[in-house]
C-alpha cells in the first residue's frame, strides 16, 4: 500500500477511479504509452505485443487509472467492444509514420464511434498520434483530417502529438482526458439530481 493510499484510507478520502479503454492498430505504442505512466521502478524494460488485452494500473494526477490495453491485432480487435460499457474514456494510439495504415485506423474508428455502447454516450477520446519523432510522420493535424476529426460533434475529443519513448506530449494529453471525464462526472450528477 502506498503513501497516498495509506494516508486517504487513514482521512476517509474516496479515491477517484476511472477506467480508461487504449486501442489503436497494432505496433502504434500503447502498451508503450501505459508503461510510461508507471512509477519508474515498475515500468517494463522490456514490452512485447499484447496478446487479447492487459489492465495496467497507474496513477496520475492523484487519480487511480485502470487501463484496459487492447491488442491492435486483426483478430484482437472483436475484444474491444467487450470494454465499451465499463470505459470512462478512450485513448486512441496512431501510428504516425504508419501512412499505409491510416484508412484501417479511420474504419476501426467509425466502427467504435457507431457500437451501441458508445454511440449514445458523451465518451471523451483521447488521440495520441504517436512516434512523432519518426521522420516520416504525419502531423496531428493531417491525423486529424485523414481520419475526419471534425465530424465527432457529440463527444469531447483531443489529438495530442507524442512520442512514447521518452514521454513527449503524453502528460498533457492525460491531463485533458482527466479534465474530461470529471467534467463528464458533474453533469450526469447535475442531471441526476
Amino acid at each position: 500500500m502506498g503513501l497516498f493510499d495509506k494516508l486517504s484510507s487513514m482521512l476517509k478520502i474516496k479515491k477517484e477511479q476511472i477506467n480508461i479503454l487504449v486501442v489503436g492498430l497494432n505496433n502504434s505504442g500503447k502498451s508503450t504509452i501505459v508503461n510510461r505512466f508507471k512509477n519508474p521502478d515498475e515500468r517494463s524494460n522490456v514490452i512485447v505485443p499484447t496478446v487479447g488485452f492487459s489492465i495496467e494500473r497507474f496513477q496520475n494526477q492523484g487519480v487511480f487509472f485502470t487501463a484496459f490495453d487492447m491488442s491492435g491485432a486483426t483478430r484482437y480487435r472483436s475484444l474491444w467492444e467487450h470494454h465499451f460499457k465499463s470505459c470512462q474514456g478512450i485513448v486512441f494510439v496512431i501510428d504516425s509514420s504508419d501512412r499505409m495504415r491510416l484508412v484501417v485506423v479511420k474504419d476501426e474508428l467509425e466502427l467504435l464511434l457507431q457500437h451501441q455502447d458508445i454511440a449514445n454516450r458523451r465518451v471523451p477520446i483521447l488521440f495520441f498520434a504517436n512516434k512523432m519523432d519518426c521522420a516520416d510522420a504525419l502531423s496531428s493535424v493531417k491525423i486529424a483530417a485523414g481520419l475526419g476529426l471534425e465530424k465527432i460533434k457529440d463527444k469531447p475529443w483531443h489529438i495530442s502529438s507524442s512520442n512514447a519513448l521518452t514521454g513527449e506530449g503524453l502528460q498533457d494529453g492525460v491531463q485533458w482526458m482527466v479534465h474530461q471525464i470529471r467534467e463528464c462526472v458533474a453533469s450526469s450528477k447535475e442531471k441526476s439530481t
